[in-house]
């Protein structure tokens, strides 16, 4: 887990450590990454990614995806719910987006293009 976190049940909430899409393409490691204005906030790097999603990248405008970070200044907004700014680097653009932490293998990652036009949700799990 990450620097001031510890394995109890309290922070079975908090999404630290490695997650996986529903694709199994592309595996982003949630980590503290700062602290907000009310709590600590969690960003989420690439670690690996699939040829195919380097590409499908790579031609959204992004040449380096492992290493690039995907969820940007997440901080919760209520337990186990957080917010924040998701890269889409398939399209090169940010939004808004959202993640639930279901449970300790379960993630649901939600965004939107426009305001609650184009949303997307994904449900990731967690891999280490």
């Amino acid at each position: 887990m990450g620097i001031g976190l510890t394995a109890s049940a309290a922070d079975a909430r908090v999404p630290a450590g490695t997650w996986a899409n529903p694709s199994n393409t592309v595996q982003v490691r949630f980590a503290p990454c700062g602290r907000g204005l009310d709590a600590e906030l969690m960003c989420g790097t690439v670690v690996w990614a699939s040829e195919q999603a380097k590409a499908d990248a790579a031609r959204g405008g992004s040449p380096r995806l492992v290493g690039t970070q995907l969820f940007s200044d997440f901080e919760e907004e209520e337990a186990g719910r957080w917010s924040g700014t998701v890269y889409v680097p398939d399209i090169g653009r940010e939004v808004q987006g959202t993640i639930t932490q279901i449970d300790a293998r379960t993630l649901v990652g939600e965004g939107c293009l426009l305001g609650s036009l184009g949303c997307r949700e994904q449900r990731w799990r967690r891999v280490k």
